[in-house]
């Protein structure tokens, strides 16, 4: 085993390195470095900007070598790399930590205490181990510009996202129709933090996990005996069943059972008849085709009564076109890989069954409040977390009979990527930007860049792309970019996006409400609450106002070749000089965050790459084996 250092050593390793930084110091070398270098060709070096909320560790150290390594090499052929360093300052990492801090817990306490103070204390938290960061960087001898980095909280980064947003929105498709976009969607959605996650958050988090999966009787209208079953993955979405999917080119069998009482019959796909209890005879087949229409009795018939609780102003068992809702409806996606070839489907709860309900126009019955319970007094459940809601529900579908068997599976399930609490697919109204409109030509352009490992940029970041879809930019929270995004309360499809601070004082008239102006500085903050209080009247009467919600924390990172430079706005020069890169690199983690949102902005914007060689490290474990991090 190796000896440690001996600190007192004037010729060891540590001393021989701290009179080499010393002397660094001393004569500025990196900064003479690069005088070296005026007027030489550029390479083009892009650094990810860290969260400054948290102390560094070893495993910085890796990716920070990687780059340096390349940065000195190609300063040594003769070109001119600049380095400038960045800060990742807003987002829920921040918020998480200042929560923690204040003893608040949940949006309502945030909200209480006031959104202005909250944010405040987000600002002083979030660079609050930058020393630590520094002496790092300077210690590991990682060349960078320390001295002039770009924050994400500053109102020029600000102004270049808002930028970068407003050409996103002005930018169309072939029909004519803009890449930002408004939707209500089904969406991954974190109860604990009360906001949606996109989809490259959604693969940042996901764990292996024991659920319970169970197979119910619908019992067939009209049929005394008959069922259909049908599998869930999600017990705790059963009250809001509407429909029952099958697909249209399966066979299904009604299967005799004999039980101790009398027999009953079920319907299942033929090919799973082998997976029912006992023997059974096959007494009549149907194609899933053939099954459509035909009415059943929903476990939990709630309406009426009920429908305030579900968040309708009326939940009747016909939809507004007289079709009744409990039916079985057609979707191609079942199979007859698992379960019993018969899905319930809960519109509210699922991307599949949102599709489905709307295009057989089923109401969307969701019971269950953003904080991810059940409303208070709905039946069985109210008061309970979605998840601690299963077991009650399989124990009365139990005891009604109702419950044909349940099993325990092991999956990989979505987790919130920072807090580790479980997911949901929930009914959201949000803005996306359409990068679906784009994907063919992010595959086209991802395949111009050298990546390393290959295998990387063809499988991993490349498959990721394949399966693209549209990237949610709403985040329902406090300290971050706001979405530049003014609605008219008289009428919502009136919309203006703004781009720029100029822009914004054009539509006040040049004067702002006091209640735009930040009393720590002095001056316009563009950060809540200060925006909010910014409106202005709609032409055809009404008042535009701001939307509440935030850009997700991914687009200020992917912002960073624009806004670093306060692009469009000032140095037009240095911003041409320096896109796109010739160089990043970060650990493998970053393939569906960073890596993804770089390369989405320049492809929604400019229709370009981003940058042109990746180097992508692998990841420094800690005792446990788990991934290290701050």
């Amino acid at each position: 085993m190796l000896a440690p250092p001996d600190p007192t050593d004037r010729l060891g390793p540590a001393a021989l390195e701290l009179g080499v930084l010393d002397r660094w110091q001393r004569e500025g070398t990196f900064r003479q470095s690069l005088a070296a270098r005026d007027g030489a060709p550029h390479f083009v070096f892009y650094e990810g900007p860290p969260t400054a909320n948290g102390k560094p560790g070893i495993h910085h150290v890796m990716a920070r070598t990687v780059k340096d390594l390349f940065c000195r090499y190609k300063t040594m052929q003769g070109f001119r790399v600049d380095r400038k360093a960045g800060w990742d300052t807003h987002g829920l990492p921040v918020e998480i930590e200042v929560e923690k801090q204040l003893g608040l817990v949940g949006r309502d306490a945030v909200e209480a205490y006031g959104i202005a103070r909250f944010n405040a204390a987000c600002r002083a938290s979030v660079l609050q181990y930058k020393d630590l960061w520094d002496a790092l960087t300077v210690r590991m001898g990682y060349w960078v510009d320390l001295d002039a980095p770009y924050v994400t909280f500053e109102t020029d980064y600000m102004e270049s996202v808002w930028n970068l947003l407003k050409r996103i929105h002005e930018r169309t498709d072939e029909h004519g129709e803009s890449l930002l976009a408004r939707g209500h969607r089904i969406q991954w959605y974190s109860p604990a933090n009360g906001t949606v996650l996109s989809s490259h958050e959604v693969s940042l988090g996901y764990k292996e996990v024991q659920d319970t999966s169970a197979t119910v009787r619908f019992p067939v209208e009209g049929e005394p005996g008959t069922s259909f079953l049908a599998w869930t993955t999600t017990p705790w979405t059963l009250p809001s069943n509407a429909a029952l999917a099958v697909n249209p080119r399966t066979t299904y069998a009604r299967v005799r059972l004999e039980t101790e009482s009398e027999p009953e019959h079920v319907w299942i796909a033929e090919a799973l008849v082998g997976k029912l209890r006992g023997e059974g005879e096959i007494v009549e087949r149907r194609t899933g085709a053939d099954l459509v229409g035909t009415v059943y009795v929903p476990p939990y018939h709630l309406a009426g009564d009920a429908s305030e609780l579900y968040g309708l102003a009326e939940a009747l068992a016909h939809d507004a076109a007289g079709a009744h809702v409990w039916r079985v409806v057609a979707a191609d996606y079942v199979t007859t890989d698992d379960g019993t070839g018969i899905v319930h489907t809960a519109p509210a709860f699922g991307m599949d069954d949102w599709a489905t309900g709307h295009k057989e126009g089923l109401p969307v019955f969701n019971p269950i409040n953003p904080d991810g319970t059940f409303k208070a007094g709905f039946p069985l459940v109210g008061g309970l977390d979605f998840k601690a809601a299963d077991r009650p529900i399989l124990r009365d579908l139990k005891e009604r009979g109702l419950l044909y068997r349940e099993d325990s599976y092991v999956h990989n399930y979505p987790h919130d990527w920072r807090r580790g609490t479980p997911l949901m697919q929930y009914p959201v109204r949000s803005w996306f930007a359409r990068t679906t409109a784009v994907k063919d030509r992010m595959v086209e352009l991802n395949k111009t860049v050298n990546w390393q490992p290959e295998g990387i940029g063809t499988g991993r970041f490349g498959q990721w792309l394949e399966n693209n879809v549209d990237w949610a930019l709403s985040r329902m929270r406090f300290w971050g970019t706001p979405l530049p995004i003014w609605v008219s309360d008289r009428d919502e499809s009136v919309v203006e996006v703004i781009g720029s601070v100029a822009d914004l004082m054009d539509r006040v008239g040049g004067a702002l409400p006091p209640e735009a102006i930040n009393p720590d500085t002095g001056a316009l903050d563009l950060h809540r609450p200060y925006v909010d209080a910014i409106t202005w009247p709609d032409p055809d009467g009404g008042t535009m106002r701001r939307i509440p919600d935030l850009v997700d924390v991914w687009f200020d990172s992917g912002a960073m070749p624009y806004a670093q430079w306060h692009a469009p706005f000032e140095n037009a020069e240095a911003f041409a000089a320096n896109t796109p890169a010739d160089f990043i690199a970060e650990g493998v983690d970053q393939t569906r965050g960073w890596f993804y949102t770089l390369h989405a902005i320049a492809a929604l914007v400019d229709d370009r790459v981003a940058y042109k060689n990746v180097v992508v490290n692998g990841l420094v474990l800690d005792e446990k084996g788990q991934k290290m991090s701050k």
